[in-house]
């Protein structure tokens, strides 16, 4: 009986290394690679590095579970989220699709938006799809493929602003919000004010969605919304005075991963807590998540201005002459704005049976100048990022499986 006491502790600190080691599991990972990371582990801050990496587990239904280890995060140390609320907007747009019911009305509908206040813009046709006609569709399309914003700036009107942040809200995404389009200068009261919309099949009105407007305000306790030590205004002068984002777009690294894994593993979650998506729905975000602008015909790219791995940060750093193995898929949504890069992703290797989570943002802007456009995107922001990708995955094919994960139905025909 008078071992047991001392049983007991060695067992209580055999789990605190444990939960220690936890706690430090990506910091350790990274210290393994002094050259490629003790800049930024030394100054994490001045870099805004978060990183939140999830490992998935099955049981033997194939049904995954997560363990998740998280390096400087801070869901309330603001950065500027730019193209990743892209995601949440495709995603809500499918859904009220979906709950409009309207038999003939489709993600495929010809859908025309008009003008009814101070500077919007109105869209009759795309000459990018095939039929010359915008859709929810091809917008996705376009904004999963290299995150296009006026495409996803035509999904925000679908969807109203006083919609999208009530779906952030009702799926626990917290600490987020999204309160304005993207690249027009959208701000204050013209944020408010979406466009009037008409769907059509042919040259029938399917559905007419008038103008809409969110009086509403989403505050958030958020801190570092003052950035820097000057910026350019509208007229590019320069105010020395810091930049505010104070009535910005926020997304958390914690929420843009909690979305990514309720889309990709939709069966990970309750039926309540899942998004109300089709086969096709998935279908059609999980290809083009995955798919490479070269891969692409409608939109059809330009390679020399979007290279096969445009998107993709983590792993490959949007290196122009990266050798893709073509085992790999990264169904991701990246941003960049700001000095910060943001990347959100779920990667597999069909052949290696790897599969796992992984988002980060990175700043770097070191005149500290904003809408300079003088950021250090290059030499450290897509370098890092490249670096934290392949040192996770290294990681990854070292981690010993109790059952390798069937990943058959994310293949997709490219």
């Amino acid at each position: 009986m008078k071992y047991i006491p001392f049983l007991l502790i060695f067992l209580m600190t055999l789990n605190t290394m444990a939960q220690e080691n936890d706690r430090h599991l990506i910091e350790n990972i990274l210290k393994k690679y002094p050259d490629r990371f003790s800049s930024v582990l030394n100054h994490p801050d001045k870099n805004q590095i978060q990183i939140l990496y999830t490992q998935v587990n099955r049981d033997k239904n194939n049904k995954p579970s997560f363990k998740t280890y998280s390096y400087n995060l801070d869901n309330h140390r603001y950065f500027y989220p730019a193209s990743t609320v892209k995601l949440a907007a495709v995603i809500f747009a499918l859904e009220k699709i979906n709950e409009l019911k309207i038999k003939e009305l489709s993600a495929q509908s010809a859908m025309i938006t008009e003008s009814s206040y101070n500077g919007q813009t109105a869209v009759a046709t795309d000459t990018s799809s095939k039929n010359g006609l915008p859709s929810i569709e091809h917008y996705i399309t376009k904004i999963l493929l290299t995150s296009d914003n006026d495409a996803f700036n035509r999904l925000f009107e679908f969807i109203g602003r006083k919609e999208l942040n009530k779906k952030l809200k009702k799926y626990g995404f917290k600490d987020s919000r999204i309160l304005n389009r993207l690249a027009i200068g959208d701000a204050g009261e013209c944020s408010k004010h979406s466009n009037p919309i008409k769907f059509y099949d042919g040259e029938t009105l399917i559905y007419a969605q008038p103008q809409q407007y969110d009086p509403k305000e989403y505050p958030l306790k958020l801190t570092n919304t003052l950035m820097g030590k000057a910026y350019l205004n509208s007229a590019e002068q320069l105010v020395e005075k810091p930049f505010s984002l104070q009535n910005k777009n926020a997304f958390s690294i914690s929420d843009q991963q909690s979305l990514i894994r309720k889309l990709m593993l939709p069966e990970a979650f309750s039926a309540e807590e899942r998004f109300p998506l089709t086969s096709e729905d998935y279908k059609l975000i999980y290809t083009y998540m995955s798919k490479l602008p070269t891969e692409s015909d409608f939109p059809k790219y330009n390679v020399v201005e979007f290279w096969p791995t445009y998107a993709k940060m983590l792993y490959f750093g949007r290196e122009k002459d990266a050798v893709i193995d073509p085992g790999i898929r990264i169904f991701n949504k990246y941003g960049d704005s700001y000095g910060f890069i943001i990347d959100n992703s779920y990667f597999v290797n069909f052949k290696n049976k790897v599969e796992y989570f992984l988002t980060a943002v990175i700043q770097s802007n070191e005149d500290g100048i904003y809408n300079d456009g003088k950021y250090e995107y290059e030499t450290v922001c897509f370098p890092f990022l490249k670096n934290l990708g392949k040192a996770i995955y290294s990681f990854e094919q070292e981690r010993k499986l109790v059952i390798k994960p069937n990943l058959s139905k994310l293949r997709f025909k490219y």
